[in-house]
């Protein structure tokens, strides 16, 4: 016969509680170890995957590095032939300029017969003064040169008859003496009297101006009814055979780099025209005002040079075969130029060069490259020496 085991209601609540109790502990327990086995097994698959792509996750990790390290444009200047040139500024001139002035006595002025940008020639009549006076004393000279002569041709037929009587005795040595002496001073007078009116015809002559050589007329400084004399201040200048010159001052260090010889091109001021020259004097002495030199430029006539404008020479001054850059690339402090190159660990590094001539494409360095670095293009300034970078070339870079 079954029995029953009667239950209270104490015991029924505290079953409860106990089964309640041991549901949250198992549960709690599992949990744990499955978490604990997922992360067992997420270090399992990592440390596989790791060993079996270890050799593709190193480069992926290098290049992520290189990409955050600066990037900076690079340049292999290589040599190059350099044509050197210095620029310099200068003023236009006459490169023979010749005043004419009063040679003879001077007078008042009749005609001016010229004007100033006119070309003459040798032996032409620049201005011609008023010769009245100087032309009746020339004929009063040649009167006088006729009187000389008939006085000579009497001494001398006087002299000729005594000659003849002189072997009869009627004329006596003495006064063969006294004729011959007379015809002798009558022939000097006329010498003197032709002598004195060749003198007068000259200064005559003197009293035109005439051009000494051929040339552009550059100044009148005269006019008909102005009285001049001699020692007064030229009345024209002349520019022989119309030669111009540029007188470029260009300092003492760009000196030592030319030669006579030369050639240079000149650029007046409101013109486009350039012209070519040639380097025929440098200048001996420096200024020690500005320490600079003239170099004179000679020019063929061009009707766009005149003198005593301004012009702009820009002169050769050699060849030189050298590495050149672009100017963004060198820079400069109180210790001299510079340049960052990128040496083979793609750092920077700075290099200490002497710069050359600047032909407007570049600067030449003469000293500290060879042309095969690798030189930061721009922005050196934002470098520090030994800082890596990622360098591009500029070719590479255009691609």
């Amino acid at each position: 016969m079954n029995q029953e085991t009667p239950i209270s209601a104490d015991s029924a609540d505290q079953a409860d509680a106990d089964f309640d109790s041991f549901d949250r502990e198992g549960f709690f327990a599992r949990r744990r170890v499955v978490i604990i086995g997922g992360i067992i097994l997420a270090v399992i698959l990592a440390l596989t995957y790791f060993l079996l792509h270890r050799g593709d996750a190193l480069p992926a990790e290098a290049g992520a590095g290189s990409s955050q390290l600066p990037a900076v444009t690079v340049i292999k200047p290589g040599k190059a032939t350099i044509e050197g040139t210095i620029s310099a500024t200068g003023t236009i001139a006459a490169r023979r300029e010749m005043p004419v002035g009063v040679v003879g006595e001077g007078g008042r002025v009749v005609s001016v017969p010229v004007d100033a940008g006119a070309w003459v020639r040798q032996g032409q009549v620049l201005a011609v003064i008023d010769r009245s006076v100087q032309s009746q004393q020339a004929r009063s000279a040649a009167a006088q040169i006729d009187v000389a002569r008939a006085d000579a041709k009497l001494a001398q037929a006087n002299l000729d008859r005594a000659l003849q009587l002189v072997e009869r005795g009627f004329v006596s040595k003495a006064d063969v003496d006294r004729l011959t002496a007379t015809r002798d001073a009558a022939n000097a007078r006329l010498s003197v009297a032709q002598a004195q009116h060749s003198e007068l015809l000259a200064r005559n002559a003197r009293l035109n101006i005439i051009a000494p050589a051929s040339g552009l007329l550059l100044e009148r400084n005269v006019e008909p009814g102005q009285t001049v004399s001699a020692g007064g201040a030229p009345l024209f200048r002349i520019a022989k055979g119309g030669e111009m010159e540029v007188l470029a001052r260009v300092g003492e260090a760009q000196l030592a780099g030319l030669s006579i010889g030369v050639s240079a091109q000149i650029t007046p001021v409101g013109s486009e025209k350039v012209f070519t020259g040639q380097v025929w004097q440098i200048s001996p002495v420096i200024d020690p005002q500005d320490r600079q030199g003239t170099v004179r430029v000679a020019l063929a006539y061009q009707p766009e040079l005149r003198p005593g404008g301004f012009a702009a020479a820009t002169i050769n001054s050699g060849r030189l075969v050298a590495p050149l850059l672009p100017e963004s690339s060198v820079m400069s402090d109180d210790n001299g130029s510079y340049v960052y190159i990128i040496d083979k660990d793609d750092k920077a590094q700075r290099r200490t060069v002497k710069t050359g001539l600047n032909n407007g494409q570049g600067i030449a360095i003469v000293e500290g490259l060879d042309g095969s670095e690798r030189v930061v293009l721009r922005a050196g300034g934002f470098l520090t020496e030994g800082e890596s970078v990622n360098p591009k070339l500029q070719d590479e870079k255009r691609k």
